[in-house]
């Protein structure tokens, strides 16, 4: 997965100095959003419950 999100970063640093669009370079921290979002509801506990767990670890 980490081979993924570098292939991404690196896309994204290309296309942003080819096209010249800084927004471009907003793309891998979607991504691991995404991911991140995707991951917690891979959980069996309801959304707002596994997002309230992972912030009360300690």
């Amino acid at each position: 997965m980490l081979y993924v999100f570098l292939l991404i970063t690196a896309l994204s640093i290309f296309f942003a100095f080819k096209m010249k669009k800084p927004l471009m370079l907003s793309v891998p921290f979607a991504a691991i959003l995404v991911y991140f979002v995707f991951q917690i509801a891979m959980v069996p506990l309801g959304f707002f419950e596994t997002v309230r767990f992972i912030f009360d670890l300690r």
